[in-house]
């Protein structure tokens, strides 16, 4: 982790700092009118506070956002050991609370390879915790830490699927170490996937894209919407240099919920199978090509023996255009919707088959049982 040298200009001797104390002390704070200014001036500049007073209500937004936010974010700190030594990796989490308990949830690889025990979680009043218990998965990137301390504040969860493109929203968490750094920004985008995200193995991915200031070190930490609500988890940039650069990623918090709480409830992910393989080459021309009404959905080239799908009826050639009320964007966007479905759901699904659209219905089961990868 790089952290940012802080530089002064040269020493100060302990009278010379006294001195200067005083000499601020008792220089007023107090904004005055100059003398020389002219009543031209001074009305512009009443005129540009009454202009200004109207903004700050909405600034003040942000400022509550902030200190409702703040006391439920985390600096983490992960002894690792890698190569015969130890290296220390920091990044950022979130408390949440499920059922009775307390859990700091965070990126996997920002705490992948240390115990429990040589993990530290700073807290926003300064206490210092370690956790209890740890989880995570790699096909999300996703962490999940068990806590206990008195007075424990947990943020409060949004949606996800109701944010839009163009909404604001903060992201908060410790970028270089500078722990409870807030930047501003805009959705700049949602369900970016195929992300290639170094050797992390994240297979299933939704990203919300944001041009919130996302710097290493934001890892874990919240993407939060203007009610206080986090509806995303910060956890990569697309950078030529390594830091911001415009463009951010956050996993959506309605993808955290399901795996947190498979994860804090099972220890670990199960996941639903549908049994197909699919056309990663299917766009919008062959989609059109095709006849479909719109662009999209995901094209079935291979039906496992004794799966779902093939207990549903479903066909090679058949175009996968909706699953369980949710429209199909494209292959790697069912492979998410299948992943995310409960194990067992009975899940309806609009095919289009020989030009035309019909119905089918399929109960997805357990994905280990079939040995998928």
């Amino acid at each position: 982790m790089v952290h940012p040298r802080l530089f002064r200009s040269g020493p100060i001797g302990p009278w010379a700092a006294v001195a200067l104390a005083v000499a601020v002390l008792a220089t007023p704070l107090v904004a005055q009118k100059p003398a020389t200014e002219s009543n031209a001036r001074a009305r512009q500049y009443d005129e540009l506070a009454r202009d200004v007073a109207s903004l700050e209500k909405h600034y003040a937004v942000l400022k509550k956002v902030v200190r409702l936010v703040r006391p439920a974010v985390v600096h983490i700190e992960a002894s690792k050991r890698r190569g015969g030594g130890e290296v220390e990796e920091t990044g950022s989490g979130v408390i949440i609370r499920f059922k009775d308990g307390f859990f700091v949830v965070t990126n996997r690889h920002v705490i992948r390879g240390a115990a429990a025990v040589d993990i530290k979680i700073k807290l926003a009043d300064g206490r210092q915790i370690t956790p209890s218990r740890v989880w995570g998965d790699p096909g999300t990137d996703i962490a999940v830490m068990a806590v206990s301390a008195p007075k424990l504040v947990p943020a409060r969860l949004g949606s996800s699927a109701k944010m839009e493109m163009g909404d604001f929203v903060l992201a908060m968490g410790s970028p270089f170490g500078l722990s409870h750094s807030v930047t501003y920004g805009i959705i700049s985008a949602k369900g970016r996937r195929n992300l290639q995200l170094g050797n992390t193995g994240v297979r299933f991915q939704n990203f919300i894209q944001t041009d919130a200031a996302i710097n290493p070190g934001n890892s874990g930490g919240p993407l939060i919407n203007l009610r206080g609500e986090v509806v995303g988890i910060n956890t990569a940039i697309a950078s030529q240099s390594g830091s911001y650069e415009g463009v951010g990623f956050s996993i959506p918090i309605d993808m955290v919920r399901v795996i947190t709480q498979q994860l804090i409830e099972q220890g670990k992910v199960v996941r639903a199978f549908l049994g197909v393989s699919l056309d990663a080459n299917f766009g919008p021309a062959r989609a059109i090509k095709l006849g479909l009404p719109r662009p999209q959905g995901a094209r079935i080239t291979g039906i496992t023996d004794g799966a779902p799908a093939q207990k549903a009826k479903l066909r090679i050639g058949d175009v996968i255009v909706q699953f369980d009320g949710t429209r199909v964007e494209d292959d790697s966007h069912l492979v998410n919707l299948v992943a995310l479905t409960s194990v067992g759901k009975e899940v309806k699904m609009e095919v289009f088959r020989d030009g035309k659209t019909i119905t089918l219905r399929v109960r997805v089961s357990d994905r280990s049982k079939f040995n998928a990868d």
